[in-house]
């Protein structure tokens, strides 16, 4: 049986919270993880309420076994689970009856602001796409992440991530614009500095089609919020040049699985030098405070979660195999963004850069993008 919630989603303080739906069946650590990540998100967090969508048969002894949790989590059955080898074709078509379908029915239908699920990437997509819908003027969704870099807070926001291998220029100028709100919502940055992914950053570089869009950017800067810093390249990434880097979801998807690989490589070489022999391990401890500043620092973990942005609702989709702590950190995330009302923010952007690309002279730049490139639609 499924139970509703009916408390009041306007944000965080007095008398005021923030429930996020949360799909606790979709990730290798288990529901365990889930319910542990949800303990530690809340211990901070008066204003946060969680429906948790999954078999009530496996959450019940857990939440039982965490009183914390009591009267801040509803427990919605769902029988039904979304594996990670599933099509997303075949969950859109059969998926109604599993916890990620639920989790996002309940942003849908008005339950919760946000929406948390550790499962199969293309089928979050797939459901989210179908049950919430794109905000008007928004081509494609795409997914940003966090990019841990030299900037005063620490990260640097990047996408498309993956949501969708293609990006004509008018899609990267709509990535633009939801990368800076997410930046000023998610990171407090004001006005953010956006910068377009290229392989340098001479104005005669790259495709035509990323020179387009660098024109189209340069253009409406000033009504998406943000300032325009031209072309970026990978070096870039983690610099303090940039708050946002803009790229399509091939690129962006390659870079950031080579920054896993490479942070998994790096911490490898690490223990295997503090490891090798009597006097290694005595300047490891002798260095431990140090290195353990440098974990913290660098531990992904403290970023998991990838935001769909271009949505009606806001969806969090955490690393399949995020442990408590790093769920913990996807549903805060997804707290703050819906606290703060990211998706209506996203909206007036758009509308207001849409505004501005109506007032432009015909045959501006990047106005036939798409035809040329092939990826119109």
């Amino acid at each position: 049986m499924v139970e509703r919630d009916n408390r009041t989603n306007d944000g965080d303080g007095a008398g005021r919270q923030t429930v996020v739906s949360i799909d606790a069946m979709g990730g290798d650590a288990g529901p365990a993880a889930v319910v542990a990540g949800i303990a530690a998100a809340m211990r901070d967090r008066p204003g946060l309420h969680v429906l948790l969508h999954g078999r009530e048969a496996e959450l019940s002894p857990l939440l039982a076994r965490t009183p914390a949790l009591a009267g801040r989590v509803t427990l919605c059955d769902a029988p039904g689970i979304v594996t990670m080898s599933d099509k997303p074709a075949h969950v859109m078509r059969h998926g109604r009856e599993t916890s990620m379908w639920r989790t996002i029915d309940a942003v849908r239908e008005g339950r919760a602001t946000a929406a948390v699920s550790c499962g199969n990437t293309g089928a979050l997509m797939g459901i989210a796409m179908l049950r919430l819908r794109r905000l008007e003027g928004i081509n494609r969704p795409a997914i940003a992440s966090l990019w841990p870099s030299r900037n005063p807070g620490g990260f640097n926001v990047m996408l498309d991530m993956g949501a969708d291998v293609r990006a004509d220029p008018e899609d990267l100028v709509q990535y633009a614009v939801m990368g800076a709100a997410y930046a000023h919502t998610g990171l407090g940055i004001a006005r953010p500095r956006v910068g377009l992914l290229n392989v340098g950053t001479e104005e005669n570089k790259g495709r035509s089609e990323l020179r387009e869009a660098g024109e189209l950017l340069a253009a409406r800067a000033a009504t998406g919020g943000f300032d325009y810093v031209g072309f970026v390249e990978g070096l870039d990434l983690p610099s303090s040049r940039v708050d946002v880097i803009v790229t399509d979801g091939f690129t962006g998807n390659v870079a950031l699985k080579t920054a896993e690989g490479t942070a998994r490589l790096f911490a490898d070489f690490l223990r295997e030098a503090f490891g090798a022999g009597v006097l290694s391990r005595f300047a490891a401890l002798l260095a431990l405070n140090s290195l353990r500043r440098l974990r913290r620092r660098i531990d992904p973990r403290r970023v998991n979660g990838g935001v769909f942005l271009g949505l009606t609702g806001t969806v969090v989709k955490s690393h399949g195999g995020a442990d408590e702590t790093a769920i913990a950190a996807a549903i805060g995330l997804a707290y703050r963004l819906a606290a703060a009302g990211l998706s209506e923010r996203i909206a007036a952007r758009v509308a207001s850069v849409r505004a501005s690309g109506q007032d432009e002279p015909q045959g501006r730049p990047g106005a036939d993008a798409g035809k040329e490139s092939g990826f119109s639609g």
